[in-house]
């Protein structure tokens, strides 16, 4: 499923590329969501990027992380796991757009897209399983526990959004780690004291 995931976005974004009029009916544009209503594009701007970069990062991180999550999912589900998989990424693109769509409704030039939302929420449910995970900060060369770099992730991500330097949407980044983690919340009940657990084995407590 991670795999149909990344090949139909890479075959819509890369569409999108040299069809601008296609590109704009997908991405996230809240005017066009509150004013006309045209509410799939909380999920659409989820398929398309800005440019191959965009692309190549949020796919490289959703082959990375996706699988892991559909195997978990498959053992702890069996059939249903391929629909836990689907909630989690789907829902994470729309509830990261969530803040955008109260930011930014009346200001018809704002648009957004990029499935960063959703990748971010199979990261941080992977991390919320596997916290001792290591994973890298690029360009850094160094391996660190998955739950510090969550850390450093969201700090970042808070940092950056309140600067607001870049044309990055840091905010759709940290939503959709917030919704990584409050599905795992719901479909894993007990996952918190066991990320606990884990974190305090090994560093001793």
């Amino acid at each position: 499923m991670t795999l149909v995931l990344i090949l139909i976005t890479v075959g819509l974004s890369i569409y999108g590329f040299s069809h601008p009029s296609f590109l704009y009916k997908l991405l996230d544009n809240p005017y066009a969501v509150s004013r006309r209503k045209e509410y799939y594009r909380l999920l659409t701007s989820g398929f398309v990027h800005a440019d191959y970069l965009h692309l190549l990062l949020n796919m490289y991180v959703l082959y990375m992380f996706g699988s892991n999550m559909e195997t978990i999912f498959g053992m702890s589900f069996g059939p249903q796991g391929g629909a836990y998989f689907l909630g989690l990424y789907l829902l994470g693109i729309i509830f990261a757009n969530i803040p955008d769509q109260f930011r930014h409704k009346n200001n018809p030039g704002y648009n957004a897209l990029g499935a960063s939302g959703g990748v971010s929420a199979i990261v941080f449910a992977s991390i919320l399983i596997m916290p001792l995970n290591k994973l890298m900060i690029f360009p850094i060369p160094v391996e660190i526990p998955a739950w510090i770099f969550a850390i450093i992730y969201v700090a970042y991500s808070i940092y950056m959004d309140k600067r607001q330097s870049d044309r990055v949407n840091h905010m759709a980044h940290l939503y959709g780690a917030l919704w990584g983690v409050l599905f795992m919340l719901w479909a894993y009940p007990g996952v918190l004291p066991v990320f606990f657990q884990q974190i305090g084995s090994s560093i001793g407590f």
